[in-house]
């Protein structure tokens, strides 16, 4: 601890947790692997409190009201089904309209917001929030997956413990990263693709030996709880079963390598849709917000009648995909209405998470491409199931973007080395089509279309946070079409502005006046007074918009090498309302960087 803080402290009357925490350790770096252990143990916990919720929400509606409709019976009785799903998203607008923004719809692109942007602070209602909402639309029939909410369950307690200790910026996406590693790790049983989830997904690769180790640790700690409940078998794995099987022959290499390009594609079918249809409940279907959930569960609903099997996580249903006992035509069915359905649910205002759903997804198009190659070259191919086991990861890893999460998930699903390889090709092959047809995963497309582009590493992404709107500057001044060369270099000198908009007479802009335009007659006191700003104004004029981010404004000065740009409404090009220069970009960059870097 420097000298400054320790100052501070003793000024203040009160040590940090964080300056206890290194007192007791000894070492700052220590003090990082103790949050960590006790991160993954509270997230392990967490994990285990969201599924005992889900597995009680679905006994009440599935087995008590399922009962009561004498769902079991068929024939006419299917027809209620919609009503369970339905009764679900209503029990769920008390709780969205009590916290509104943070029940309803995908929160995983908020949260990876959160993380990598506003500096990881996350309200710790949002562990109850999200189980609560959560269980309600999974227990009732929603299709979607308790992945991305245990990842931000997890990242939740991994927050609360960084403003507990009041840990610095960088310390607590750490903690946030590996609380969301931590979940992912305990709901598989699977704590290296537990950690791979943290570094690709949320850290988005970017990251440090002492992010990786604290990462480690949470992810093993959370594994320990999850074997400490569901018992002492390595290999047992909660969420759906997963055989074992090798490879046949190598010539069936090239048949994964054809499959990984085929993942691709249908990775990037499964993000325009899921995004496709959340739009459309967004801005096409004109009810009330808290009405959309409902329409979306009757929808469901409508589905489950004829293909039940798309309703919830559907882990019981790829377990029996996996030991062969589904059908062709109907793991062909469930690959095309799972990505509808869980679009629908997510899209239309239900909670959960896209990460379950990609397994299944990629279980049954990898059957299904199973049993079409091994009806083709029965002689050297494995059976469907084993393209099945394949397909969980490899189309995990195109709509996520993520080859080793999906690679790891499945070597430590399976237990199995000699899966391995087929997984590689296709995961990667999968991943790189995939990326080369659409920019965005499933989980940055929303952020990219309000301008924040968490691709590009950490200096993008805080670029891309921070709008023209917050660093423009409105005391700028304009010259009319007739001023003259001397009114205009007057102004400039005595009010210190080197970019002139000019405008006519109804105040709009025509054209701009720069210190550059004016020194080529600088010296010629003979034009001075004739020379127009009409005849010196460059017409062409870059203009930004308050809405447009950081990033977008500086690619406009690096391409036309300026330092100061106009800004103007959307509806109105020609109306000046403020000035950006370079120079407020910058200082607005680095203030953001310490901040975010800072340690209190």
């Amino acid at each position: 601890m420097d000298v400054v803080s320790a100052t501070v402290e003793r000024k203040t009357g009160r040590a940090s947790m964080a300056a206890l925490l290194r007192k007791i350790t000894g070492h700052e770096h220590t003090a990082l692997i103790v949050l960590s252990v006790i991160v993954g143990v509270l997230a392990g916990l967490a994990n285990v409190f969201l599924h005992a919720t889900l597995d009680f929400v679905h006994h009440i509606f599935f087995t008590k009201a399922g009962g009561f409709l004498s769902l079991e019976r068929g024939g006419w009785h299917k027809l209620l089904l919609p009503l369970l799903p339905m009764g679900g998203m209503l029990l769920l607008i008390p709780l969205s309209l009590a916290f509104p923004g943070e029940i309803n719809g995908y929160g995983f692109p908020k949260f990876l917001e959160k993380v990598n942007i506003k500096g990881g602070v996350i309200k710790i209602r949002n562990i109850v929030l999200k189980t609560l909402s959560v269980g309600l639309t999974i227990g009732s029939g929603g299709s979607a997956g308790v992945e991305g909410p245990i990842a931000i369950i997890g990242g939740t307690v991994g927050s609360g413990m960084g403003q507990l200790v009041r840990a610095s910026g960088n310390r607590m996406k750490i903690l946030i990263a590996a609380g969301a590693g931590a979940g992912i790790a305990d709901t598989f049983n699977a704590p290296i693709a537990g950690v791979m989830f943290a570094m690709e997904i949320v850290l988005l690769g970017d990251y440090e030996i002492s992010s990786f180790a604290a990462i480690v640790i949470a992810a093993a700690m959370a594994t320990v709880i999850t074997r400490a409940i569901y018992g002492p078998n390595p290999s047992l794995n909660p969420a759906f079963t997963v055989p074992e099987y090798h490879l046949k022959s190598m010539a069936e290499l090239p048949l994964y390598m054809v499959f990984g390009v085929l993942m691709g594609f249908l990775g990037v079918f499964y993000i325009k849709v899921f995004h496709g249809i959340t739009d459309i409940f967004e801005k096409k279907i004109n009810i009330h917000a808290q009405l959309k959930p409902v329409l979306g569960a009757l929808m469901i609903g409508l589905i489950g009648i004829f293909l039940p099997q798309v309703m919830g996580n559907g882990y019981d249903i790829l377990s029996l995909a996996m030991v062969g006992k589904i059908t062709f035509m109907i793991v062909l069915l469930l690959t095309l209405f799972k990505i509808v359905a869980t679009a629908i649910t997510i899209g239309s205002g239900g909670s959960g998470g896209v990460f379950a759903p990609s397994l299944f997804i990629g279980g049954m198009a990898g059957e299904t491409y199973g049993y079409i190659v091994h009806w083709l070259f029965p002689s050297f191919t494995a059976s469907p199931e084993a393209y099945a086991t394949v397909g969980i990861g490899s189309f995990l890893a195109a709509a996520t973007h993520a080859p080793l999460t999906g690679i790891f998930l499945m070597f430590e699903m399976t237990g199995n080395y000699r899966v391995i390889v087929p997984v590689m090709l296709s995961a990667i092959i999968g991943t790189i089509v995939a990326k080369g047809l659409c920019h965005d995963s499933i989980d940055t497309v929303p952020l990219t279309k309000r301008g924040i582009n968490l691709h590009g590493g950490k200096e993008v992404a805080i670029m891309s946070s921070i709008k023209v709107a917050d660093v423009m500057r409105k005391d700028f001044i304009t010259t009319g079409e007739g001023s003259t060369l001397d009114m205009i270099i007057t102004d400039m000198v005595s009010k210190e502005k080197f970019y002139v908009p000019v405008v006519d007479a109804g105040g709009l802009m025509t054209g701009i006046i720069s210190i550059q335009d004016v020194r080529p007659v600088l010296y010629e006191d003979d034009v001075k007074s004739i020379v127009s700003a009409k005849h010196l104004a460059t017409e062409n004029v870059v203009v930004l918009h308050p809405s447009d981010n950081l990033n977008t404004a500086m690619a406009q000065f690096a391409m036309k090498d300026i330092d100061e740009i106009p800004v103007v409404p959307r509806d109105n090009p020609r109306k000046v309302i403020a000035m950006v220069t370079r120079r407020d970009l910058i200082t607005a960059y680095n203030k953001e960087v310490l901040k975010k870097s800072h340690s209190h």
